[in-house]
């Protein structure tokens, strides 16, 4: 479990710079350039990614159960993740109304991604994982909302309706993706296993 939250730690540390240590961010980018400040930032984030999977393999085969979520709350949270995929993939494209709606998609996402999972999954580990990961997308989405008051953060503007009917079919394959093998291959569970 300690390997978790130093993984958390890690992960949720290096994404929250622009908030925990903004200045140290920009001397890097006047030192490094922006290109290659991204290219290091991508691969540290790959990396922590890599560290959080590991850890969150490890805590799950040791710790126990916290609750025993009802039957019917993997309903909900199947399609709280078809909406976060849907969010996902919006995050990705020129702005449409998804993304122009819901200002920062890419966040909202990891929260409805977060949520969900907290409402099927009842291991310790898991609520660690998934708490930690909410409590990180409300603080970011503060953060954001913040910035964007003070003229740092600029919402995208809306390009396209076409870019909605795009993220919705994709959101759809990602979704039916995942419920069919994905989430098996890169996590180990089946999601509709009960």
């Amino acid at each position: 479990m300690l390997l978790l939250i130093l993984s958390l730690l890690f992960f949720l540390g290096t994404h929250s710079l622009r908030i925990v240590a903004p200045d140290f961010r920009n001397r890097m980018i006047a030192r490094m350039g922006e290109g290659p400040w991204k290219g290091v930032y991508s691969l540290v984030s790959v990396i922590a990614i890599a560290f959080v999977a590991y850890a969150f393999d490890q805590a799950r085969q040791v710790t126990g159960i916290l609750y025993s979520p009802p039957i019917w709350t993997s309903h909900i949270a199947l399609t709280l993740m078809l909406i976060a995929m849907i969010c996902l993939v919006a995050s990705l494209l020129p702005a449409g109304h998804i993304a122009t709606k819901t200002k920062h998609p890419l966040i909202l996402a990891v929260k409805i991604w977060a949520l969900a999972h907290l409402l099927a999954n009842g291991e310790t580990s898991s609520v660690l994982l998934f708490v930690s990961v909410l409590a990180w997308g409300v603080v970011m989405r503060i953060s954001l909302k913040r910035r964007q008051r003070a003229g740092e953060v600029v919402t995208r503007p809306f390009v396209s309706a076409r870019y909605d009917i795009v993220a919705v079919v994709l959101g759809i394959v990602l979704w039916a993706a995942f419920i069919w093998k994905l989430h098996e291959w890169l996590i180990g569970v089946q999601p509709l296993a009960m």
